[in-house]
């Protein structure tokens, strides 16, 4: 439904806004458009929520796309296409991808500054990949991050200056030689990651306010991050997203603004707000563990394990204190140590600096000299996805940690909230541009919850294998629960609370002790078999794991916005919790493989990857230099103006071709949106062409979408029409 068919109308505009999103912490212990009628109404009559509230008169809408039109004419513009709640990783990036997309946005941010929590710290290889479309943000955190031997391995011991345990090295040579991918996984902490996102946002001319430097009480213009504001209700209607949210005057949230939009995505964190509002329920497995993160900087400490033993993370077991050290980055001597909490035996306000240093010092094995506590945070483990990521006739939509809550276990929190807004960006840019129906939002909730559930299962078994090093060690965390469940439902009756705690603190001491010197060494029989089951685990693989390429870079969606091959196979391979390689394809719903290419005209090497564009939505399809391959490319480009739609078509170059001939100006003329570029193997895979790879011929043909996952593929040419084909391809991944 076109926004020109409709008339110019009186409103008044409301809403808004905010939350933060809280980052995993790598560590841990013990189609139709019915739904969608009246999608690009204008907003109307919204006083209701703020008699304040002065009516805005609307203007004309020049064209049909939300993004790319004058919404408002004769007065200031009261509302934003899309308005982002959440200004951590996932919100930063989805408003990076739809500004360079082409699309208006805001974004609201509860907290009315940005943390130095380091939170989540572990960048997958598909994040770096997404990252290296941001103008350079892959390179840049590479150039920043710690450098790799001083993170690659993950330490067990009984101090930092004691018995070592075992130590695992996640890191393998094929991670460096970019053949699966262009890009390397990094180390970098959250909150250095927003810095750069920030830097990013105010190139392209966003700009940080506080509450104070907000114009009016419902002026929010495009560009902005609004600081300091919460959530307090949201509307919908059939014509707009309405957002109340309070917001900071006087360091009190005392005053109301009401901020309308097309579209409200909630990257809020796990403790959602806009969650909680528009009544979409968690499923799956709560309170795995309760932890208390403990930020604190030591440069004796980071010179120390930067001599002796480098590492990412470190878990120690000793008679005195358990916990997990994460070397945030070990020149800087920065650290999160993590810590099981027992409330209500224990109160967060016990770990005050002093206390935290004492345990610091149990765990480290020395008194530090320069240890200097930031901050401390309790925080709870879940395994939740929510049940639908779509909500309110699909205005309403929610990403990163407020869609799914996963044990910190491998990373995945952040990596797969980014991945989600990139798989959400261009599908938003293709609905508010009027080249996509509004019912292709579904396919967000279609394509992305399934790899939420199936990274669910990953985390977990990937934090019940971390949990078998302490249950070798003879200290099974399920009996420490169970004892801490006892204590609370059995004596919480009978005895104080200062009771209670003496008594678990008493029970958890005596358990402690199957880790003194005496016990754990080779000499003693219950020791030596301890030890020998600890060495076992390690050597088969079966602790704690950071890398999961076949995950990480080998999801495929099964259904959406793509064209399955009718052979296909459904479902998918349950995951192991174990290491798996990565085997690349072309199968509809799979990323593109990655391969070095030449460009035949400006002889520059890039990846395949990149000849996705990331600053419109333009679909790419890759065929070889044959005849029946440029009709069906001429096909494509034509039947793409029909749905208002770009294509970009790469005729790509076997390298046995010594001499290349191009022919492809001649056969795409008048159309000029083509690449010709030429295979470059590498020496481990001399043999295998780009077509090998993909598992086709090189009479097939490859339709990527924006985000760069085959969304139709054919893999021995078209037997039918050309145009019909694609018309019907169009139709579907449009839909």
């Amino acid at each position: 439904m076109s926004l020109k068919n409709y008339n110019r109308k009186q409103v008044s505009c409301v809403t808004v806004n905010c939350l933060n999103v809280d980052g995993d912490l790598l560590s841990l212990f013990s189609v139709t458009d019915m739904g969608f009628l009246g999608f690009f109404k204008r907003f109307n009559g919204l006083q209701k929520f703020n008699a304040s509230l002065r009516a805005i008169p609307l203007g004309y809408v020049q064209s049909r796309g939300l993004s790319n039109s004058k919404l408002f004419h004769g007065g200031e513009e009261t509302a934003v296409p899309v308005l982002i709640v959440g200004a951590g990783p996932v919100g930063l990036v989805l408003a990076i991808l739809l500004t360079k997309l082409g699309v208006k946005c805001a974004i609201l941010e509860k907290n009315t500054s940005f943390s130095n929590h380091p939170q989540a710290h572990f960048i997958n290889n598909r994040s770096m990949e997404v990252f290296r479309k941001l103008d350079g943000l892959a390179e840049e955190i590479q150039l920043r991050q710690p450098p790799v031997d001083s993170w690659r391995k993950f330490i067990y011991c009984t101090s930092l200056k004691g018995t070592i345990l075992g130590s695992v090295d996640h890191m393998q040579p094929q991670d460096f030689e970019h053949i699966i991918s262009p890009v390397s996984v990094a180390h970098f902490s959250q909150y250095k990651l927003n810095r750069l996102l920030l830097k990013q946002l105010q190139n392209l001319e966003f700009q940080v306010c506080s509450p104070d430097s907000s114009e009016g009480p419902c002026i929010v213009r495009e560009k902005q991050i609004l600081m300091g504001h919460e959530c307090v209700s949201i509307g919908v209607t059939d014509d707009a997203v309405t957002m109340t949210a309070s917001y900071l005057k006087e360091g009190k949230h005392i005053e109301r603004r009401n901020i309308c939009s097309n579209i409200l995505v909630g990257a809020d964190g796990a403790g959602s707000t806009v969650r909680r509002l528009v009544g979409i329920e968690m499923k799956g497995e709560k309170d795995l563990q309760k932890l208390v993160s403990i930020h604190f900087f030591s440069r004796e400490l980071g010179e120390y394990l930067l001599t002796e033993r480098p590492g990412m993370l470190y878990f120690i077991f000793n008679t005195e204190a358990i916990g997990v050290l994460v070397a945030h980055d070990l020149k800087q001597g920065e650290f999160i140590l993590q810590v099981p909490f027992y409330p209500p035996q224990q109160n967060i306000e016990d770990f005050c600096p002093k206390m935290c240093e004492e345990i610091i010092f149990d765990l480290v094995g020395l008194n530090l000299c320069d240890v200097d506590v930031q901050d401390v945070k309790p925080w709870i483990m879940h395994a939740e996805v929510a049940e639908k990521f779509i909500s309110c006739q699909g205005r309403v939509l929610l990403a990163g940690d407020a869609a799914h809550r996963f044990p910190p276990a491998g990373g995945f929190g952040m990596n797969t909230g980014i991945q989600d807004v990139h798989n959400l960006a261009w599908k938003l840019a293709a609905v508010l541009q009027d080249i996509a129906s509004p019912s292709i939002l579904n396919t967000y909730e279609m394509e992305r919850k399934p790899i939420a559930l199936l990274n669910t299962a990953l985390s977990v078994k990937n934090f019940k294998a971390a949990m078998e090093v302490p249950a070798a060690l003879g200290l099974d965390p399920k009996i420490a629960n169970s004892v801490h469940q006892a204590v609370n439902h059995g004596l919480g009756s009978v005895l104080s609370s200062s009771l209670q705690r003496e008594v678990l603190d008493g029970i958890f001491k005596i358990g402690r002790l199957q880790l003194s010197d005496t016990l754990l060494n080779d000499k003693n029989p219950v020791g030596s078999s301890r030890l020998a089951k600890l060495s076992h685990i390690f050597d088969e693989g079966k602790s704690l794991q950071l890398q999961f390429p076949a995950e990480d870079l080998g999801f495929r969606y099964s259904e959406g916005a793509l064209l399955p091959d009718n052979n296909q196979p459904g479902g998918r391979e349950e995951p192991t919790g174990r290491r798996r390689r990565y085997i690349p394809s072309a199968d509809p719903g799979s990323k593109l493989p990655h391969m070095n290419v030449r460009a035949l005209a400006s002889m520059e090497v890039i990846s395949t990857l990149d000849l996705v564009s990331g600053d419109k939505v333009e679909f790419l399809l890759i065929i070889a230099p044959l005849p029946e391959s440029y009709r069906l490319a001429r096909a494509a480009l034509m039947v793409a103006e029909e749905f208002k739609t770009s294509v970009r078509v790469c005729i790509l170059w076997s390298a046995d071709i010594t001499r290349i001939e191009s022919s492809s100006k001649e056969e795409l003329t008048p159309w000029e949106n083509y690449i010709d570029v030429q295979e470059i193997r590498q020496p481990s895979t001399s043999t295998a062409s780009w077509w090998d790879v993909c598992q086709m011929t090189d009479k097939g043909a490859i339709l990527v979408r924006p985000d760069e996952h085959v969304g139709w593929r054919v893999k021995s040419g078209v037997s039918g029409d050309p145009n019909t084909e694609l018309r019907r391809v169009f139709t579907t991944l449009l839909k």
